[in-house]
């Protein structure tokens, strides 16, 4: 029963407030790239299209459809992307994955907001969708900046 009441907490008000208000949901007409991933365990997808001016995101949007804790992250990844370099989207990545998997602290603002998502670094078979969104901004953003330089 322990186990059920942990799943529960785990589900907090906070999580599903920002998986029920996840912002950029609009696709966007004429991305500089669009990538879409997939998390093989559970088969939660995140698609991401991202428009790029002076090196930041200057317009993004994202299809999901995932948990609600993929969700709660693409919530924040969302409110937070705009203006954002590949950098600090990469560095994002690699704190989340480390919040994740190696009890790191929260990544650096303005992704701060994914700190809500520490409860879940016990639920391995969660970790993958948790890190789409970021991952398919991340692999957006390259693309986006090679087809620039093309």
């Amino acid at each position: 029963m322990s186990g059920e009441n942990d799943l529960i907490k785990l589900y907090s008000g906070r999580i599903l407030a920002l998986a029920a208000d996840i912002p950029h949901l609009d696709r966007l007409e004429n991305p500089d790239a669009t990538v879409k991933k997939r998390s093989p365990l559970c088969g939660s997808t995140v698609t991401v299209d991202v428009k790029m001016q002076d090196g930041k995101i200057s317009d993004f949007g994202q299809d999901v459809k995932a948990c609600a804790l993929g969700q709660a992250s693409a919530s924040v990844v969302g409110s937070a992307i705009i203006g954002a370099t590949r950098a600090q989207v990469e560095t994002a990545r690699d704190q989340l994955a480390a919040m994740l998997k190696k009890e790191g602290p929260a990544p650096d603002a303005p992704f701060d907001g994914l700190e809500v998502l520490i409860p879940a670094r016990d639920y391995k078979n969660r970790h993958a969708s948790i890190l789409l969104a970021l991952e398919a901004t991340v692999e957006a953003v390259r693309q986006a900046e090679q087809a620039n330089c093309a």
